[in-house]
Parts: structure tokens; sequence; C-alpha cells
């Protein structure tokens, strides 16, 4: 950790892996969720899934990159990008169609990496395989991000995650032989869980083979079955407060050299019926950092509990 940061973000590893600033660039396959297909899916997720800024699924992928690049390139003058498969569970095709999107992302000038966003039950030796191959061919990297959430299987199931912590650890582990960077998604407030959720959620990332965490404060869409619990009374939502404490806690926890991709959610207002308390996401930054500063707590000032941390205290 260098001096006076206080976490390791994502854009300082994308930096330090390609030699500059490196922009995701958001893809839409037709692909749907087999947490959908088989009942009313993750309670949290509206109809459109989390892709608000992917494009119509409807354009090939060579499309969807040009576009988004325009916007991209005005905006930062990036030179360089990851084609990203945000939307739904972008696995959950057959496999030749899938490496077909890939390779045809692969084929983009300027993309040096691949990023899936999926399910950690819809992670499979032959997939992993057939993204190794590809890897190898192209030079390109290839990345996973894995929705988890929680580690509270009892909230997993709360939230009709369809999957528990087991399925979450053999994707993880199958995916490591590989060399893949694994990204994992958390949210820290989800109804039921506590302070010592986020905190063991720290440790078990800790633990295993990951390289990235994106983190969200929960917001609950319109279009989603938490909408109507929310509405009901039938859940709470934690205060800001506790939330910002479970977010120091947790970065405390995590291993130094895991890159945070994000710390807070970020959706249209129009689209949500609770996001941030009503703040800005620079606002609830600003109020973690001063926090951060009060604790004196930087990512992994409290990482010391693995590799028999019992024999160390005891001078064993």
């Amino acid at each position: 950790m260098t001096e006076n940061r206080i976490y390791y973000s994502y854009s300082e590893y994308l930096k330090k892996k390609y030699g500059e600033k490196v922009y995701k660039l958001p893809v839409n396959l037709p692909v749907s969720c087999p947490n959908r297909k088989e009942g009313a899916g993750c309670t949290f997720c509206a109809e459109e899934g989390t892709g608000f800024e992917a494009a119509d699924a409807g354009m090939s992928v060579r499309e969807q990159l040009a576009a988004s690049r325009i916007k991209v390139e005005k905006r930062y003058h990036a030179g360089k990008f990851i084609a990203y498969f945000q939307n739904y569970t972008n696995t959950f095709l057959p496999l030749p169609q899938l490496m077909s999107y890939l390779r045809e992302a692969a084929a983009v000038e300027d993309v040096v990496e691949l990023c899936l966003s999926t399910r950690p039950d819809c992670i499979r030796r032959d997939y992993l395989e057939a993204m190794a191959a590809l890897k190898e061919e192209t030079g390109l990297e290839i990345s996973l991000e894995l929705g988890l959430q929680t580690v509270n299987y009892h909230t997993l199931r709360a939230v009709n995650r369809g999957h528990g912590l087991a399925e979450f650890l053999d994707a993880v582990l199958s995916a490591a032989p590989f060399g893949f960077p694994v990204c994992v998604h958390m949210i820290l407030n989800l109804p039921g869980d506590t302070m010592e959720d986020a905190r063991e959620s720290a440790r078990i990332l800790s633990a295993l083979p990951v390289s990235m965490v994106k983190l969200h404060s929960l917001y609950i869409p319109k279009k989603s079955v938490l909408y109507q619990e929310y509405r009901n009374g039938r859940i709470s939502v934690c205060e800001k407060e506790e939330y910002l404490e479970r977010l120091a806690e947790f970065i405390a926890l995590l291993r130094p050299d895991i890159a945070v991709e994000r710390l807070f959610a970020r959706i249209p207002e129009r689209d949500s019926a609770f996001c941030n308390w009503g703040c800005s996401w620079w606002k609830l930054m600003e109020e973690w950092k001063t926090l951060m500063e009060q604790k004196k707590y930087a990512q992994g000032i409290h990482y010391h509990y693995l590799n028999g941390a019992a024999l160390d205290r005891w001078g064993l």
C-alpha cells in the first residue's frame, strides 16, 4: 500500500497492468439468466437486468463496441479498452455461440481484455477451457466477474439468489488454474445482513484467488420484487452511517492486493425507489474517506487472520 492510499483502486490496477488508462466498453448479449428461467430471479434485479448503460442486444458486438468507444474517447481520450459483457449471465449460452461473440470482440482494434459477468453456477470446465484457448490464441486477457452479493447463505436464500456459497467457492477454485482474474460483486447492506456478514465477506474473499471486488450499496429498482417488499414495509435498509461503517471494516480486512472497482451503486434515479440514501456517490465517498481517516484505516490494515494466525499470536 503506497503512502496515504486508503484502498487499491481498479484504475490503478489497470494502469499497472497495461501501462496506461484502460476503459470498459459495455456489451449486451441476447442472453437471460437461469434464475429467471426457473422463477422470478433475484429479488433485487429489475427486468432489464443490470446493464443500464448497455446498448441494444440486437446490435452486433462490433457495433456496440464502436458506439461505446465514440462516447468514451470523446470524454476520456482513451486508447485501450475492455470489452465488458455486462448484462445478465453471459455464460448462460451454448458454448459455440458464446465463443463466437468473444471472438468478434477479440478482433476489435485496441481491445486488450474480454470481461464476462456471470453467475457462480454458470461456470463449467469446458467453458473455461475454451476461453483459455482463445486467450492463448489472441494474447488477450480474459477476466470473470462473479455475482455473489453476500456470504450469508440465509440472505442468499431470502433474496432468491438461486445458489449458495458452495457454488461460488467452486467457481473461483475452478477458474484459478486457468489464470483468469476474478472480480466478485458484493452488496454489504442486503436486508438481513449485519456488520459481521460484511467482515466475513472480506475474510472469505481474501482467502481465495480473487483479484478484484466490486461493491454495490443496495439500490431498489422499481421493476423488482424487492421494490414491492420495500414499499409494503416488509424490509428495511440500514442507515447510511451503518453502511459506511461496514464498508470501512470490509476494506480494512481485505487483502491488500485485491483491487476495488467500486464502493457505491450507481443507477439512474428514474429507475430506482431507493439508492444511496438520496446522496450523490461523490458525497458518500467523501464521508467514507473521512471515516477511514478518523479510524486510521487503510486496505488490509486488519489483514492478519490467515496463514496460521494463532501460531503467530502465541509465538510458535
